[in-house]
């Protein structure tokens, strides 16, 4: 195994309900990660959507985390805590950003007007890019991405390999903070990475596309960009990926701990690629790491 003591990895649940099957494969490729490369493994919560964070969630994440013996490094850090970073970063960005006042329903019938891969996708054309029409109030706030000449995002990540993206014509200027004045994902977790000192993301292949959004606000923002890891995601019988939306259940019910290692932890080692046996939680951690270590060949 390569040591690497820099390593700085994280798992950052949002609390809008208990940790399914996925999140734990998540949790735990995150985890294995970190604890192969002899890193810190830090526990940040994604609070900063407050419509959808549910009262318990926090509690029970944490709880679940405990029972299968993945233990953080340093304090828990929560979004709602960090406004003054986000407030910082919109400074920073300057004449980059600007008010938006369309809305979902404008921007989609905008699309009409689109052609190639922006009118595949719910591109924002711009509409509010030289200021705002009359009898517009603003909305959100966009971040403008380059159009002359278009900006391509490309990067190698550990799992899927070489990725690019032309930001310009897939995504366009894209919202850092919404119209009902949260902070938008793709600011925050930039903003967090870079404030706590993130070297390496092991997360889903779901928020892939969420990247090259998240490498140009780093280059913008001047700050390093860490390596990623997306692992595939567990998806339900009906081939929709499981979360709140679609149903899926809290991994942990609660149960004694050898059910927790039989129904929970055991099947999210094998969907990422782990055949291991073991007799107790402990006894897992203890082969799963360097078996993580051989799959991605440290």
């Amino acid at each position: 195994m390569t040591d690497r003591p820099s390593y700085i990895g994280r798992f950052a649940p949002s609390p809008t309900g208990p940790l399914h099957l996925g999140s734990l494969v998540a949790a735990m490729a995150s985890y294995l990660d970190a604890r192969a490369h002899h890193g810190q493994w830090l526990l940040r919560i994604e609070d900063v959507d407050g419509d959808r964070n549910v009262a318990g969630a926090e509690q029970h994440i944490i709880a679940s985390l405990q029972r299968c013996g993945m233990h953080w490094d340093g304090e828990i850090t929560r979004q709602t805590e960090r406004t003054a970073l986000y407030e910082l970063a919109l400074r920073q960005l300057g004449d980059l950003v600007y008010p938006c006042g369309c809305s979902r329903r404008e921007i989609a019938d905008s699309q009409t007007s689109l052609r190639g891969k922006q009118a595949q996708n719910l591109i924002y054309p711009g509409t509010c890019r030289n200021g705002l029409a009359a009898g517009k109030s603003a909305r959100a706030l966009r971040l403008k991405v380059p159009t002359e000449p278009h900006c391509i995002i490309a990067f190698d990540d550990r799992w899927a390999g070489h990725l690019s993206q032309d930001l310009t014509d897939e995504v366009g200027d894209f919202i850092i903070r919404r119209a009902d004045g949260y902070w938008a994902y793709q600011l925050a977790v930039v903003v967090d990475d870079g404030a706590q000192g993130i070297t390496d993301i092991v997360r889903g292949a779901d928020l892939l596309d969420s990247t090259p959004r998240q490498l140009y606000l780093q280059q913008v923002l001047g700050l390093p960009q860490p390596r990623y890891l997306h692992v595939p995601v567990v998806c339900n019988a009906h081939g929709d990926k499981l979360s709140k939306q679609t149903g899926a259940t809290a991994f942990d019910q609660g149960v004694p701990a050898e059910q927790l290692l039989q129904h929970a932890l055991l099947p999210a080692a094998r969907f990422l690629g782990l055949d291991l046996r073991a007799a107790s939680i402990d006894e897992f951690w203890q082969v799963a790491i360097p078996a993580w270590a051989a799959l991605i060949r440290l």
